[in-house]
């Protein structure tokens, strides 16, 4: 397994971790993603703990919490052999104060969190959204008491905007406040909105990036192929809806370059697509999902090979996006405003 460091800070990362939201499904949104259950979680982290993958994603609002409580029952009796990252924000509940990133809501939040996962600290923290109505400086030092108190290691962003990224890290430097060290974003060869400011942004101010979705809502799983019915998984039982639309005849363009360059390789799809993220600038982990243990010895096999870098070249061209403005401007002026990767 390779290790990365996870920004900034002295924490190493192996490139996959796993991705709960499979775990739990007790409601129908996420029935649709996956419905493990203990024994099944249980058998992925043997299975993972044998590869190195040391790393588990969850968040509070994965199966209302259910998520959380079959991770923390997969890892009993080897909570010291890994990482957990886990997420507040999003609605917990009807009440007014039970969302957002206010200090009340995320106490509490951290302290439900604490007792799902039945552990006494938390290693990585995001915030799963901005939450505009609260005070960035009471966000953090909310963060920071938890920090202080051994409950969490490490804080994180996801899916904030740059701005709202870049007012948190002032924040901290102004009032000498915990700093976010990573941020966990959407990206894929089917998304890769991320690249025009979203990486020039971590890469600048040395946050690591961990992926999540990096198949694109299932879309490249290899199940979606040109003038083939889907047959099952996420996408056959509407595990997209609420995803980014992804025009098809630019989706089946991917997948057969995906295709041809898997069979020159040995591997598949998915395991091409995995591994052309593990070579972009700047990503320290790669969240990965797997509804059952047989999916998750297939995605691991996307480590240990690297892809040639004409075949990165080609992957970038098809999936290539014309960037919005004003980042289709900036795309004339690259001698004095340099992009990490070629959008």
């Amino acid at each position: 397994m390779e290790y990365r460091q996870l920004g900034r800070s002295g924490l190493k990362v192996p490139a996959f971790s796993l991705g709960t939201a499979t775990f739990g499904g007790s409601n129908e949104f996420f029935q649709r993603w996956g419905s493990t259950q203990v024994d099944e979680a249980r058998n992925m982290v043997d299975l993972c703990l044998e590869r190195g993958v040391n790393f588990f994603d969850t968040a509070d609002i994965y199966s209302e919490g259910a998520a959380e409580e079959v991770l923390g029952e997969a890892l009993k009796g080897r909570r010291d052999k890994v990482l957990i990252s886990s997420k507040a924000t999003f609605p917990t509940g009807d009440g007014p104060n039970e969302k957002g990133s206010s200090r009340y809501h995320l106490i509490r939040a951290c302290e439900a969190s604490l007792r799902r996962l039945k552990t006494d600290h938390i290693d990585v923290y995001f915030m799963h959204g901005f939450d505009a109505l609260t005070p960035v400086e009471e966000t953090l030092r909310a963060l920071d008491d938890l920090t202080s108190s051994g409950k969490i290691g490490y804080i994180g962003a996801s899916n904030f905007s740059g701005w709202q990224v870049m007012k948190s890290l002032a924040a901290s430097e102004k009032y000498g406040l915990g700093r976010y060290v990573a941020y966990q974003g959407y990206y894929s060869l089917v998304g890769r909105e991320y690249e025009w400011e979203l990486m020039p942004l971590t890469l600048d101010q040395g946050l690591g990036t961990m992926v999540w979705s990096p198949l694109g809502w299932g879309r490249l799983t290899g199940k979606i192929r040109r003038g083939a019915p889907v047959q099952d998984g996420r996408i056959a039982a509407g595990g997209a809806e609420g995803g980014p639309p992804v025009a098809e005849e630019k989706l089946f363009d991917i997948v057969d370059v995906l295709h041809d360059i898997g069979e020159q390789h040995g591997k598949s799809i998915p395991q091409v697509a995995l591994n052309w993220l593990l070579s972009r600038p700047g990503i320290a982990n790669v969240v990965i999902g797997a509804r059952n243990r047989n999916q998750l010895e297939q995605n691991l096999e996307a480590l240990g090979w690297s892809l040639s870098a004409e075949e990165i070249a080609r992957l970038d061209e098809v999936s290539y996006t014309t960037p919005t403005y004003p980042y289709w401007h900036q795309t004339g002026f690259d001698e004095r405003n340099p992009k990490p990767t070629g959008w």
